[in-house]
Protein backbone atom coordinates (compact mmCIF):
# COMPACT_ATOMS: atom_id res chain seq x y z
CA UNK A 1 0.00 0.00 0.00
CA UNK A 2 1.29 3.48 -0.87
CA UNK A 3 1.22 5.85 2.13
CA UNK A 4 1.37 9.61 2.41
CA UNK A 5 3.72 11.38 4.92
CA UNK A 6 1.16 11.01 7.72
CA UNK A 7 0.93 7.25 7.26
CA UNK A 8 -2.46 7.34 5.51
CA UNK A 9 -3.03 5.56 2.20
CA UNK A 10 -2.29 7.64 -0.87
CA UNK A 11 -5.44 9.33 -2.19
CA UNK A 12 -7.23 7.17 -4.75
CA UNK A 13 -9.88 8.09 -7.31
CA UNK A 14 -13.46 7.01 -6.57
CA UNK A 15 -13.83 3.35 -7.49
CA UNK A 16 -16.98 3.93 -9.54
CA UNK A 17 -15.29 6.55 -11.72
CA UNK A 18 -13.74 5.35 -14.99
CA UNK A 19 -10.04 6.15 -15.21
CA UNK A 20 -10.48 8.14 -18.42
CA UNK A 21 -13.01 10.64 -17.02
CA UNK A 22 -12.34 13.61 -14.72
CA UNK A 23 -12.67 12.82 -11.03
CA UNK A 24 -13.28 16.43 -9.99
CA UNK A 25 -15.94 18.69 -11.45
CA UNK A 26 -15.10 21.82 -9.47
CA UNK A 27 -12.80 24.25 -11.33
CA UNK A 28 -9.31 24.76 -9.94
CA UNK A 29 -7.14 27.83 -10.34
CA UNK A 30 -3.88 27.17 -12.18
CA UNK A 31 -2.11 30.26 -10.90
CA UNK A 32 -2.59 31.86 -7.51
CA UNK A 33 -3.67 35.50 -7.73
CA UNK A 34 -1.00 36.63 -5.28
CA UNK A 35 1.65 34.95 -7.44
CA UNK A 36 0.42 36.90 -10.47
CA UNK A 37 0.58 40.16 -8.52
CA UNK A 38 4.09 39.50 -7.23
CA UNK A 39 5.26 38.40 -10.67
CA UNK A 40 3.92 41.59 -12.25
CA UNK A 41 5.53 43.80 -9.62
CA UNK A 42 8.83 41.94 -9.89
CA UNK A 43 8.99 42.12 -13.68
CA UNK A 44 8.14 45.84 -13.72
CA UNK A 45 10.72 46.71 -11.06
CA UNK A 46 13.43 44.59 -12.70
CA UNK A 47 12.63 46.06 -16.14
CA UNK A 48 12.96 49.58 -14.72
CA UNK A 49 16.33 48.61 -13.26
CA UNK A 50 17.48 47.38 -16.70
CA UNK A 51 16.29 50.65 -18.26
CA UNK A 52 18.33 52.53 -15.67
CA UNK A 53 21.39 50.42 -16.57
CA UNK A 54 20.97 51.18 -20.29
CA UNK A 55 20.62 54.90 -19.57
CA UNK A 56 23.79 54.77 -17.47
CA UNK A 57 25.69 52.96 -20.23
CA UNK A 58 24.53 55.42 -22.89
CA UNK A 59 25.94 58.36 -20.90
CA UNK A 60 29.55 57.35 -21.60
CA UNK A 61 29.17 55.07 -24.62
CA UNK A 62 26.78 57.19 -26.63
CA UNK A 63 23.55 55.94 -28.28
CA UNK A 64 25.29 54.63 -31.42
CA UNK A 65 27.93 52.60 -29.58
CA UNK A 66 25.27 51.37 -27.15
CA UNK A 67 23.20 49.92 -29.99
CA UNK A 68 26.23 48.24 -31.61
CA UNK A 69 27.39 46.72 -28.33
CA UNK A 70 23.87 45.66 -27.42
CA UNK A 71 23.54 43.75 -30.68
CA UNK A 72 26.89 42.06 -30.10
CA UNK A 73 25.84 41.14 -26.57
CA UNK A 74 22.82 39.34 -28.00
CA UNK A 75 25.12 36.68 -29.52
CA UNK A 76 26.35 35.09 -26.24
CA UNK A 77 22.91 35.69 -24.73
CA UNK A 78 21.32 33.64 -27.50
CA UNK A 79 23.76 30.78 -26.89
CA UNK A 80 22.89 30.68 -23.20
CA UNK A 81 19.13 30.90 -23.79
CA UNK A 82 19.28 27.99 -26.25
CA UNK A 83 21.17 25.93 -23.66
CA UNK A 84 18.59 26.84 -21.02
CA UNK A 85 15.75 25.77 -23.32
CA UNK A 86 17.40 22.39 -23.80
CA UNK A 87 17.85 21.95 -20.05
CA UNK A 88 14.30 23.13 -19.29
CA UNK A 89 12.49 20.79 -21.69
CA UNK A 90 11.60 18.11 -19.16
CA UNK A 91 9.60 20.41 -16.89
CA UNK A 92 9.33 23.89 -18.48
CA UNK A 93 9.37 26.74 -16.01
CA UNK A 94 6.74 29.50 -16.20
CA UNK A 95 7.65 32.10 -18.82
CA UNK A 96 7.01 35.08 -16.45
CA UNK A 97 9.46 33.56 -13.95
CA UNK A 98 12.11 33.18 -16.67
CA UNK A 99 11.60 36.78 -17.79
CA UNK A 100 11.90 37.97 -14.20
CA UNK A 101 15.11 35.98 -13.80
CA UNK A 102 16.65 37.54 -16.91
CA UNK A 103 15.59 41.07 -15.94
CA UNK A 104 16.82 40.58 -12.38
CA UNK A 105 20.27 39.65 -13.64
CA UNK A 106 20.43 42.33 -16.33
CA UNK A 107 18.95 45.08 -14.16
CA UNK A 108 18.77 44.66 -10.40
CA UNK A 109 22.02 42.68 -10.02
CA UNK A 110 23.94 45.17 -12.18
CA UNK A 111 22.53 48.16 -10.29
CA UNK A 112 23.45 46.48 -6.99
CA UNK A 113 27.03 45.90 -8.16
CA UNK A 114 27.37 49.46 -9.50
CA UNK A 115 26.03 51.08 -6.33
CA UNK A 116 28.22 48.94 -4.10
CA UNK A 117 31.27 49.65 -6.25
CA UNK A 118 30.58 53.39 -6.08
CA UNK A 119 30.44 53.21 -2.31
CA UNK A 120 33.72 51.28 -2.16
CA UNK A 121 35.41 53.78 -4.47
CA UNK A 122 34.30 56.66 -2.28
CA UNK A 123 35.61 54.92 0.84
CA UNK A 124 38.87 53.98 -0.91
CA UNK A 125 39.40 57.54 -2.15
CA UNK A 126 38.93 59.01 1.30
CA UNK A 127 41.17 56.40 2.93
CA UNK A 128 43.99 56.66 0.36
CA UNK A 129 44.06 53.00 -0.75
CA UNK A 130 46.60 52.44 -3.56
CA UNK A 131 44.96 51.88 -6.94
CA UNK A 132 46.60 48.53 -7.85
CA UNK A 133 45.53 46.99 -4.54
CA UNK A 134 42.10 48.49 -5.04
CA UNK A 135 41.82 46.94 -8.51
CA UNK A 136 42.75 43.48 -7.24
CA UNK A 137 40.38 43.71 -4.28
CA UNK A 138 37.54 44.90 -6.49
CA UNK A 139 38.00 42.16 -9.09
CA UNK A 140 38.89 39.13 -6.98
CA UNK A 141 37.06 39.80 -3.71
CA UNK A 142 34.44 42.49 -4.10
CA UNK A 143 33.00 41.56 -7.49
CA UNK A 144 32.52 37.82 -6.77
CA UNK A 145 30.95 38.49 -3.37
CA UNK A 146 28.61 41.29 -4.43
CA UNK A 147 27.64 39.97 -7.86
CA UNK A 148 27.03 36.38 -6.80
CA UNK A 149 25.08 37.51 -3.73
CA UNK A 150 22.89 39.77 -5.86
CA UNK A 151 22.27 37.03 -8.43
CA UNK A 152 21.71 34.41 -5.75
CA UNK A 153 19.13 36.57 -3.99
CA UNK A 154 17.14 36.65 -7.22
CA UNK A 155 17.01 32.83 -7.20
CA UNK A 156 15.88 32.90 -3.57
CA UNK A 157 13.07 35.33 -4.44
CA UNK A 158 11.81 32.95 -7.08
CA UNK A 159 12.07 30.09 -4.58
CA UNK A 160 9.94 31.99 -2.06
CA UNK A 161 7.29 33.25 -4.49
CA UNK A 162 6.76 30.16 -6.66
CA UNK A 163 7.69 27.50 -4.12
CA UNK A 164 5.15 25.05 -5.52
CA UNK A 165 6.79 25.14 -8.96
CA UNK A 166 10.41 25.22 -7.75
CA UNK A 167 10.83 21.49 -7.67
CA UNK A 168 14.47 20.50 -7.85
CA UNK A 169 18.06 21.10 -8.94
CA UNK A 170 17.23 21.48 -12.63
CA UNK A 171 14.82 24.31 -11.79
CA UNK A 172 17.47 26.01 -9.69
CA UNK A 173 20.06 25.80 -12.45
CA UNK A 174 17.59 27.07 -15.07
CA UNK A 175 16.75 30.17 -13.04
CA UNK A 176 20.41 30.70 -12.14
CA UNK A 177 21.38 30.48 -15.82
CA UNK A 178 18.77 33.04 -16.85
CA UNK A 179 19.87 35.45 -14.11
CA UNK A 180 23.52 34.95 -15.07
CA UNK A 181 22.66 35.41 -18.76
CA UNK A 182 21.00 38.72 -17.97
CA UNK A 183 23.94 39.88 -15.87
CA UNK A 184 26.46 38.92 -18.57
CA UNK A 185 24.31 40.65 -21.20
CA UNK A 186 24.51 44.04 -19.48
CA UNK A 187 28.13 43.53 -18.46
CA UNK A 188 29.09 42.60 -22.02
CA UNK A 189 27.59 45.82 -23.35
CA UNK A 190 29.85 47.75 -20.99
CA UNK A 191 32.98 45.73 -21.80
CA UNK A 192 32.37 45.89 -25.56
CA UNK A 193 31.75 49.62 -25.36
CA UNK A 194 34.87 50.39 -23.34
CA UNK A 195 36.98 48.26 -25.70
CA UNK A 196 35.58 50.06 -28.73
CA UNK A 197 36.17 53.51 -27.23
CA UNK A 198 39.70 52.71 -26.03
CA UNK A 199 41.07 50.63 -28.90
CA UNK A 200 38.63 50.80 -31.77
CA UNK A 201 37.38 47.84 -33.80
CA UNK A 202 40.50 45.73 -33.13
CA UNK A 203 40.05 45.79 -29.34
CA UNK A 204 36.32 45.30 -29.73
CA UNK A 205 36.93 42.18 -31.81
CA UNK A 206 39.31 40.69 -29.24
CA UNK A 207 36.94 41.43 -26.37
CA UNK A 208 34.00 39.95 -28.26
CA UNK A 209 36.03 36.81 -28.97
CA UNK A 210 37.00 36.42 -25.31
CA UNK A 211 33.61 37.16 -23.74
CA UNK A 212 31.13 36.33 -26.47
CA UNK A 213 32.66 33.27 -28.11
CA UNK A 214 35.19 31.63 -25.77
CA UNK A 215 33.48 32.19 -22.42
CA UNK A 216 29.76 32.95 -22.87
CA UNK A 217 28.89 30.53 -20.05
CA UNK A 218 31.30 31.86 -17.42
CA UNK A 219 28.69 33.65 -15.30
CA UNK A 220 26.27 30.76 -15.81
CA UNK A 221 28.83 28.35 -14.36
CA UNK A 222 29.35 30.55 -11.29
CA UNK A 223 25.72 31.23 -10.45
CA UNK A 224 24.62 27.67 -11.27
CA UNK A 225 26.33 26.60 -8.02
CA UNK A 226 23.86 28.69 -6.02
CA UNK A 227 20.91 27.58 -8.13
CA UNK A 228 21.88 23.93 -7.81
CA UNK A 229 22.12 24.22 -4.02
CA UNK A 230 18.72 25.92 -3.76
CA UNK A 231 17.18 23.34 -6.07
CA UNK A 232 18.54 20.43 -4.04
CA UNK A 233 17.24 22.08 -0.87
CA UNK A 234 13.83 22.61 -2.50
CA UNK A 235 13.49 18.86 -2.99
CA UNK A 236 14.66 17.82 0.47
CA UNK A 237 13.89 20.56 2.99
CA UNK A 238 11.16 22.71 4.42
CA UNK A 239 11.16 25.70 6.73
CA UNK A 240 14.50 27.43 7.11
CA UNK A 241 16.68 24.30 6.92
CA UNK A 242 17.61 25.12 3.32
CA UNK A 243 19.68 28.15 4.32
CA UNK A 244 22.79 26.07 5.00
CA UNK A 245 22.65 24.55 1.51
CA UNK A 246 22.18 28.01 -0.01
CA UNK A 247 25.28 29.26 1.79
CA UNK A 248 27.36 26.33 0.50
CA UNK A 249 26.23 27.01 -3.06
CA UNK A 250 26.96 30.71 -2.74
CA UNK A 251 30.47 30.04 -1.41
CA UNK A 252 31.17 27.77 -4.39
CA UNK A 253 29.88 30.43 -6.80
CA UNK A 254 32.06 33.12 -5.22
CA UNK A 255 35.16 30.90 -5.31
CA UNK A 256 34.72 30.00 -8.98
CA UNK A 257 34.13 33.65 -9.83
CA UNK A 258 37.23 34.70 -7.88
CA UNK A 259 39.28 31.99 -9.61
CA UNK A 260 38.22 33.30 -13.01
CA UNK A 261 38.90 36.96 -12.19
CA UNK A 262 42.12 36.20 -10.34
CA UNK A 263 43.62 34.46 -13.36
CA UNK A 264 43.79 37.79 -15.19
CA UNK A 265 45.95 39.25 -12.40
CA UNK A 266 48.35 36.38 -11.81
CA UNK A 267 48.69 35.21 -15.43
CA UNK A 268 49.90 38.23 -17.34
CA UNK A 269 50.93 36.72 -20.69
CA UNK A 270 48.59 35.34 -23.36
CA UNK A 271 50.15 31.85 -23.37
CA UNK A 272 49.54 31.41 -19.65
CA UNK A 273 45.94 32.59 -19.95
CA UNK A 274 45.26 30.19 -22.81
CA UNK A 275 46.81 27.33 -20.88
CA UNK A 276 44.79 28.20 -17.78
CA UNK A 277 41.60 28.33 -19.83
CA UNK A 278 42.05 24.89 -21.36
CA UNK A 279 43.45 23.24 -18.25
CA UNK A 280 40.99 24.69 -15.71
CA UNK A 281 37.94 26.33 -17.22
CA UNK A 282 37.28 23.86 -20.04
CA UNK A 283 37.29 20.82 -17.68
CA UNK A 284 35.01 22.72 -15.28
CA UNK A 285 32.62 23.47 -18.12
CA UNK A 286 32.65 19.86 -19.36
CA UNK A 287 32.05 18.68 -15.80
CA UNK A 288 29.06 21.02 -15.52
CA UNK A 289 27.59 19.60 -18.74
CA UNK A 290 27.98 16.04 -17.42
CA UNK A 291 26.34 16.99 -14.12
CA UNK A 292 23.39 18.56 -15.97
CA UNK A 293 22.97 15.48 -18.17
CA UNK A 294 23.07 13.27 -15.08
CA UNK A 295 20.46 15.42 -13.34
CA UNK A 296 18.22 15.31 -16.42
CA UNK A 297 18.43 11.52 -16.47
CA UNK A 298 17.68 11.36 -12.74
CA UNK A 299 14.64 13.62 -13.24
CA UNK A 300 13.31 11.21 -15.86
CA UNK A 301 13.74 8.17 -13.61
CA UNK A 302 12.15 9.99 -10.66
CA UNK A 303 9.12 10.93 -12.76
CA UNK A 304 8.57 7.31 -13.80
CA UNK A 305 8.93 6.12 -10.20
CA UNK A 306 6.65 8.70 -8.60
CA UNK A 307 3.90 8.57 -11.22
CA UNK A 308 4.07 4.81 -10.76
CA UNK A 309 2.97 5.40 -7.16
CA UNK A 310 -0.25 6.97 -8.44
CA UNK A 311 -0.71 4.32 -11.12
CA UNK A 312 -0.57 1.67 -8.39
CA UNK A 313 -3.73 3.08 -6.80
CA UNK A 314 -5.58 3.91 -10.01
CA UNK A 315 -4.89 7.53 -10.88
CA UNK A 316 -3.05 6.59 -14.08
CA UNK A 317 -2.83 3.57 -16.33
CA UNK A 318 0.63 2.06 -16.96
CA UNK A 319 0.39 3.27 -20.55
CA UNK A 320 -0.20 6.83 -19.32
CA UNK A 321 2.85 6.64 -17.06
CA UNK A 322 4.95 5.59 -20.06
CA UNK A 323 3.47 8.45 -22.08
CA UNK A 324 3.94 11.11 -19.39
CA UNK A 325 7.26 10.05 -17.88
CA UNK A 326 9.52 8.84 -20.69
CA UNK A 327 11.14 10.84 -23.52
CA UNK A 328 9.83 8.43 -26.16
CA UNK A 329 6.32 8.49 -24.74
CA UNK A 330 6.29 12.29 -24.65
CA UNK A 331 7.51 12.55 -28.24
CA UNK A 332 4.79 10.19 -29.40
CA UNK A 333 2.14 12.04 -27.39
CA UNK A 334 3.14 15.42 -28.75
CA UNK A 335 3.36 14.04 -32.29
CA UNK A 336 -0.22 12.79 -31.94
CA UNK A 337 -1.39 16.07 -30.40
CA UNK A 338 0.26 18.06 -33.20
CA UNK A 339 -2.48 16.92 -35.58
CA UNK A 340 -5.28 17.72 -33.13
CA UNK A 341 -7.22 20.98 -32.58
CA UNK A 342 -5.28 23.68 -30.65
CA UNK A 343 -7.26 23.16 -27.44
CA UNK A 344 -6.45 19.45 -27.35
CA UNK A 345 -2.79 20.09 -28.24
CA UNK A 346 -2.49 22.58 -25.36
CA UNK A 347 -4.23 20.16 -23.02
CA UNK A 348 -1.66 17.47 -23.85
CA UNK A 349 1.19 19.85 -23.01
CA UNK A 350 -0.50 20.72 -19.72
CA UNK A 351 -1.08 17.02 -19.01
CA UNK A 352 2.63 16.30 -19.38
CA UNK A 353 3.77 19.37 -17.42
CA UNK A 354 1.32 18.89 -14.53
CA UNK A 355 2.26 15.21 -14.26
CA UNK A 356 5.95 16.09 -14.02
CA UNK A 357 5.24 18.63 -11.28
CA UNK A 358 3.11 16.08 -9.45
CA UNK A 359 6.05 13.67 -9.47
CA UNK A 360 8.25 16.34 -7.90
CA UNK A 361 5.68 17.11 -5.20
CA UNK A 362 5.34 13.40 -4.51
CA UNK A 363 9.11 13.17 -4.09
CA UNK A 364 8.98 15.89 -1.43
CA UNK A 365 6.15 14.04 0.33
CA UNK A 366 8.18 10.82 0.34
CA UNK A 367 11.18 12.74 1.68
CA UNK A 368 9.03 14.22 4.44
CA UNK A 369 7.75 10.73 5.28
CA UNK A 370 11.32 9.49 5.73
CA UNK A 371 12.45 12.66 7.51
CA UNK A 372 9.54 14.21 9.48
CA UNK A 373 11.62 17.30 10.32
CA UNK A 374 11.43 18.28 6.65
CA UNK A 375 7.64 18.35 6.66
CA UNK A 376 6.09 21.76 6.11
CA UNK A 377 3.57 23.42 8.47
CA UNK A 378 0.26 21.55 8.80
CA UNK A 379 -2.75 23.59 7.68
CA UNK A 380 -6.46 22.70 7.74
CA UNK A 381 -6.12 20.97 4.35
CA UNK A 382 -2.78 19.33 5.17
CA UNK A 383 0.82 20.37 4.60
CA UNK A 384 1.60 22.71 1.66
CA UNK A 385 2.80 19.76 -0.40
CA UNK A 386 -0.34 17.76 0.33
CA UNK A 387 -2.48 20.71 -0.74
CA UNK A 388 -0.41 21.09 -3.91
CA UNK A 389 -0.70 17.37 -4.59
CA UNK A 390 -4.50 17.56 -4.42
CA UNK A 391 -4.54 20.60 -6.69
CA UNK A 392 -2.36 18.93 -9.30
CA UNK A 393 -4.44 15.76 -9.24
CA UNK A 394 -7.55 17.81 -9.96
CA UNK A 395 -5.74 19.59 -12.78
CA UNK A 396 -4.55 16.31 -14.24
CA UNK A 397 -8.05 14.90 -14.35
CA UNK A 398 -9.17 18.03 -16.17
CA UNK A 399 -6.18 17.75 -18.52
CA UNK A 400 -7.02 14.14 -19.33
CA UNK A 401 -10.67 14.99 -20.09
CA UNK A 402 -9.57 17.78 -22.44
CA UNK A 403 -7.08 15.50 -24.21
CA UNK A 404 -9.72 12.86 -24.79
CA UNK A 405 -12.21 15.51 -25.87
Amino acid sequence: MTLDPTGRPLAVPPQDTPIHTPVWSAPVRRTNLSTVVWATIGIVVAALALLLVLVYLSTFLGPGALVVCLLLALVPLTLVVLAVRWLDRWEPEPRPALWFAFLWGAGVSIVTALVFDLGVQIVAATSGVARPAGDFTAAVIQAPLVEESAKGFGILLLFWVIRGQFNGPIDGVVYAAMIAAGFAFSENIQYFGVAMLDGGIADLGVTFLLRGVISPFAHVLFTACTGLAIGLAARRASGSSYLGAVLIGLVAAVLLHALWNGAFFFLTDDASLVGYYFLVQVPLFIGAILVMAMLRRKEEKLTVQRLGDYAAVGWFTPAEVAMLATPLGRRQARAWAHGQPPARRQAMNRFITDATRLASVRQRLVSAQLHPSRRGPVRPGGTPDQIEEARLLRLLMTDRAAVLG
